[in-house]
């Protein structure tokens, strides 16, 4: 099972003290000048603090009401940093469980690795570079990330994954890779190191968690860039109607004009955008799965074509026994208790799926051998059979050519019913494996490489999403076909090398689609680092690592799913409080706009819909909900929108009845109900 990193409450109290600290350390106008409505926001609070100090001194009537002004704007700022500080706080919190893997390690590095000897010196780890040779041995932490170039071994990775059953690491292929701060259980290798001091895996896993290397994803940008727009539009426009309003002899005090500039603008999502960034990602590091950068987590939610590798994937990755057949003139109990005892001594997952085949649909028993007379008959390549000798029963069962070599008969004189299963079997891509008993054919075993049973459901709501999923797979196309069909995939491409993916991710690019893939060795490289979307396995090599932009810590290949899944939530999340920003801006002019110019124009009053007490109380009570709404979209910007695999017509008809007309209603009751407090407490 996989065990997620420790994930925080949504508000942690040692997160929220460190998170209201850091709205104030991030007042500094430097820390927000990259966000230029909030920024905007702190240099009119500072104007009318200014005029607030005035008015105090020169003892006018005006003091109370411009400090109040004053106090609600620095609130806003200070709100809006109280956001990103939370959602900083949190990837920060999940970087510790990281953090402590982290250990200055004693390294036993090899004196000369040229040879087989095992002279080593002890170094700290922090002196290890690029290329150098250590020695790990049983109970040892190995010190930094680097290739296995001799030895097995047995790693507990938990301190990476969260899983607690070791894995295999041996030399060559695509279990090489090994990781700083995980430990050695037994047996040792030797460890060609490949990354520097403060570059190695986890190093660069917590900095990505922290928050500290995170930048704007192209759409984040975009809408920055829009944010700021508008916020100079009005910026100009509020600048003219203060010269419009003093060439014409109307008196608008600045209070006021800010009050209308700090509504106007789009504080809302602007002080929630970095929020919702950061939070994406956390939420992906909360699925053990960690993003190299902001613009990966966002193209997942882009995602419109999907390749998964069928094993492990789609299949269980082994063949499972699913079936017995047995030829005219056996029974089938006795087909079945025959491979029961051909297989117990078979420790592959094939040996142990038959085992329990044969306890969960026969209901039989492993029986007791003790005080008989055996021999084990392991399965060698040159023969391709197993089996066992019981007393004077000889049971065997192996690849169907050689068992009609062992009972001596071609495949022309088997029985037709054996003869038959194996065609059926052969044809729907399944394996068949004959079994004897002293040279008399019994029957066929069918072992077929078994679809996992939620995978077409999850492939459906793909499918929903408007996603395509591919499958790849080295099987020949008949096998292939077989297990697509089964599945349910939409495409899949067979007998595929590293050449055959590379070139399909770049025609479907090249149709304008956005790809995910997963892989693991280094034949996946290439495809990794072409695809929108490549997820490394942790356990695989250190080049798909690299190739790819997201390190899977688990190695669970089917959670391309879940990150589809949780990439779409960040946009929708995006989308929707961008929605309803701009919704409940546009109720704020009706609190606003009737207030300023009333006394000029009696006529606007009408648009003051929601019956506020005074002018004064309109615009402090529209000042007071443009702070608060912000505290209170928070949890969402951080929760996220929940996700539904809905087409996109649906997601914007949801997001506009939801999102937009409730932008427009919750400021209309919000706004009164701070009117009549403050009616009632004579604030204004």
């Amino acid at each position: 099972m996989t065990t997620k990193l420790a994930a925080p409450a949504l508000f942690n109290s040692a997160i929220l003290v460190q998170a209201i600290k850091n709205s104030f350390l991030k007042l500094n106008p430097k820390s927000l000048a990259r966000n230029p409505v909030i920024f905007v926001t702190e240099v009119v609070a500072a104007l009318v603090t200014a005029f607030w100090i005035r008015d105090l001194l020169s003892h006018n009537g005006n003091a109370w009401f411009s400090g109040q002004i004053a106090a609600w704007l620095w609130f806003t700022v200070l709100f809006a940093n109280f956001a990103e500080a939370v959602a900083e706080g949190r990837g920060k919190a999940q970087a510790e469980a990281l953090r402590r893997t982290r250990t200055d390690t004693m390294a036993k590095r090899l004196i000369i690795p040229e040879t087989n000897d095992r002279i080593f010196t002890k170094v700290s780890a922090s002196l290890l570079n690029p290329g150098d040779l250590v020695l790990v041995e049983t109970g040892d932490l190995i010190p930094a990330d680097g290739e296995i170039v001799e030895g097995i071994a047995s790693v507990n990775e938990s301190a990476i994954t969260g899983e607690s059953a070791p894995v295999i690491r041996e030399s060559g292929g695509d279990r090489s890779a090994v990781t700083g701060g995980t430990t050695v259980l037994s047996d040792w290798i030797k460890v060609k190191i490949t990354a520097a001091p403060g570059n190695t895996f986890i190093d660069r896993m917590i900095a990505l968690v922290e928050g500290a290397e995170r930048k704007k994803t192209p759409n984040e940008l975009a809408l920055s860039i829009l944010l700021a727009g508008l916020t100079l539009i009005f910026l100009i426009a509020v600048v003219t109607l203060w010269g419009l309003a003093g060439y014409s002899g109307t008196t608008l005090s600045i209070t006021v004009l800010v009050a209308l500039l700090v509504t106007l603008i789009p504080t809302t999502i602007g002080g929630l955008l970095s929020a919702i960034g950061i939070a994406g990602m956390d939420r992906l590091i909360r699925f053990n799965v960690i993003a190299t950068s902001g613009r990966a987590v966002e193209a997942a939610g882009d995602v419109d074509t999907l390749l998964l590798d069928k094993t492990g994937t789609i299949t269980y990755g082994n063949r499972l026994a699913t079936a017995f057949i047995p030829v005219s003139g056996v029974a089938e109990k006795k087909l079945v208790e025959a491979v029961l005892l051909a297989s117990l001594a078979d420790e592959t997952p094939e040996g142990r799926s038959i085992v329990a085949l044969c306890k969960s649909n026969y209901s039989l028993t492993e029986p007791n051998l003790a005080g008989q007379q055996t021999e084990i008959i392991a399965f060698s390549a040159t023969t391709r059979i197993s089996g066992i000798n019981i007393g004077t029963r000889k049971l065997r069962k192996g690849a169907v050519d050689a068992i009609l070599k062992y009972v001596g008969v071609t495949a022309e004189k088997a029985p037709p019913e054996f003869t038959q299963a194996v065609d059926k079997i052969s044809r729907t891509g399944g394996t068949p494996l004959g079994v004897a008993e002293n040279g008399k054919l019994l029957g066929v075993i069918h072992l077929k490489d078994v679809v996992k049973p939620d995978i077409k459901l999850r492939f459906n709501a793909l499918r929903a999403m408007g996603i395509r999923t591919v499958m790849v797979t080295g099987d020949n196309p008949i096998t292939a076909a077989t297990i697509a069909s089964e599945a349910g995939v939409d495409d899949f491409i067979a007998e595929a090398t590293p050449e055959d993916k590379l070139a399909y991710i770049r025609a479907e690019q090249k149709s304008g689609r956005m790809i995910a893939m997963c892989g693991d060795g280094t034949n996946d490289a290439p495809a990794l680092a072409q695809a929108d979307v490549g997820v490394a396995m942790q356990s695989g090599t250190q080049a798909a690592r690299e190739a790819g932009n997201m390190v899977d810590l688990d190695s669970n290949p089917t959670k391309l799913i879940e990150i589809v899944e949780i990439g779409k939530q960040l946009l929708m999340t995006r989308g929707s409080l961008t929605t309803f920003s701009i919704a409940n801006d546009v109720a704020k002019y009706f609190a606003i706009i009737p207030a300023l110019f009333i006394a000029t124009y009696p006529e606007l009053g009408a648009l003051n819909v929601m019956h506020l007490a005074s002018p004064q109380s309109a615009i402090l009570s529209a000042i007071i909900f443009n702070a608060l709404i912000i505290i209170a979209l928070i949890p969402l910007a951080l929760r996220g929108i929940a996700y539904r695999p809905i087409g996109a017509s649906a997601v914007l008809r949801r997001n506009l009845l939801i999102y937009g007309l409730g932008g427009l209603v919750v400021p209309f009751i919000g706004i009164k109900i701070i009117d009549l407090l403050v009616a009632a407490l004579h604030l204004a």
